[in-house]
């Protein structure tokens, strides 16, 4: 694979960080902040807000620009964003530094995706995608359960500021090991809007929509639900978000190689696996060590659709993938602002946390019948 791939995983790696390690530190942030734990939790969603805005808007504007350059501004917003939320002295500002730091992730993963499929060519696409997206997975063994440690330990800013740095590392990489490419040039808009005129482009983005809102509305609140549940502590914590990590990567990179052999029977197993995954985890919440294991096997059955979901859009799309690349990210995120609303309402209604992960089954397996209901359609 190129080592321009390092570079954009990478960039990966500092976005993966920023979004997931709020879950992580919702308990600390609330208490610091003085606000509940829901409301915390429109932090979550305020971000995912940012995404769904930011990504199909950025593609847009942007397509003078060499795709290269792109991804320069879009780290270097997404780090002036961390540095606010470092800094930030109250709930509205870092509301805000945590919508400005979203923007630019859709674009970067959709733009991203294209470069790093252009890189390898057909055959080997979905492997070169999941390779970059490997950064986020990996963000969450090491660089979530580290910010979460960080942040409980030592204060939540100082978990942003470190997220900043790795921000900066990834612009430095994208200098020096991505090629400007003309290959990399994006097709003229009506191209790309006429993409959306195609039921499977919308059909593909539903499918992921739903799947991750089933993820979402569990993994947002999993500090309050095992510290409730279960009894961990910090540590315990930063132990259970990394065997998510450890599970995200790992199916993240098989996922790449089932898209590319048979991309609809991935997206069939990989949705199937994320709904018995989330039911099995509302029963083993209770002790620490089933919790641990259905939590890792959560990671993997996540890990599956990230690769299967974006390819599915991206040749959907045909010539293209750009918008509609970035508009995956949207719908993932839209996933995270709804799957956490909805996950709030749950709490707030007197559920319990376990109604968490049954909604997100069930979310789980709505996608995985309009996967179905897709693939007949497009026959």
């Amino acid at each position: 694979m190129p080592i321009a791939l390092l570079a954009l995983a990478v960039g990966a790696f500092a976005i993966g960080a920023t979004e997931f390690s709020m879950m992580g530190i919702l308990p600390t942030v609330a208490r610091d902040l003085q606000v509940t734990v829901p409301q915390a939790g429109y932090l979550v969603s305020a971000y995912a807000i940012g995404v769904v805005i930011g990504g199909p808007l950025v593609a847009v504007g942007s397509r003078r620009l060499a795709r290269k350059y792109l991804l320069l501004v879009l780290m270097t917003v997404f780090t002036i964003g961390n540095v606010g939320a470092a800094v930030s002295p109250n709930y509205g500002f870092l509301m805000a530094a945590r919508v400005v730091t979203a923007v630019p992730h859709g674009a970067f993963f959709g733009v991203g995706s294209v470069v790093a499929a252009k890189l390898v060519g057909d055959q080997q696409s979905g492997r070169a995608i999941a390779v970059m997206f490997s950064g986020l997975t990996i963000a969450n063994i090491v660089g979530v359960p580290a910010a979460t440690a960080l942040g409980n330990g030592c204060g939540w800013q100082l978990a942003f500021a470190a997220i900043a740095g790795v921000g900066v590392l990834a612009i430095i990489a994208i200098a020096i090991l991505v090629p400007n490419n003309d290959d990399f040039a994006a097709p003229p808009m009506r191209t790309e809007l006429h993409a959306f005129a195609k039921l499977e482009v919308w059909l593909s983005l539903g499918v992921g929509t739903l799947g991750f809102a089933g993820v979402f509305a569990t993994y947002t609140y999993i500090g309050p639900t095992l510290e409730s549940l279960t009894g961990v502590g910090p540590v315990g914590l930063s132990v259970a978000i990394a065997l998510f990590g450890l599970g995200l990567a790992i199916g993240n990179l098989i996922g790449g190689r089932l898209a590319d052999r048979a991309l609809l029977p991935a997206n069939y197993i990989a949705l199937g696996s994320l709904a018995v995954a989330l039911a099995l985890f509302a029963l083993a919440v209770h002790n620490r060590l089933t919790a641990f294991v259905t939590l890792s096997a959560l990671g993997f059955a996540a890990g599956l659709v990230i690769p299967s979901a974006q390819m599915w859009t991206v040749r959907a799309a045909g010539d293209a993938p750009t918008l509609a690349a970035a508009a995956t990210q949207s719908g993932f995120n839209i996933a995270n602002a709804g799957g956490a609303a909805l996950g709030g309402a749950v709490i707030g209604a007197g559920l319990g946390y376990t109604g968490l992960s049954l909604l997100g089954a069930v979310l789980a397996l709505a996608g995985l019948g309009l996967a179905l209901a897709s693939a007949r359609l497009s026959r």
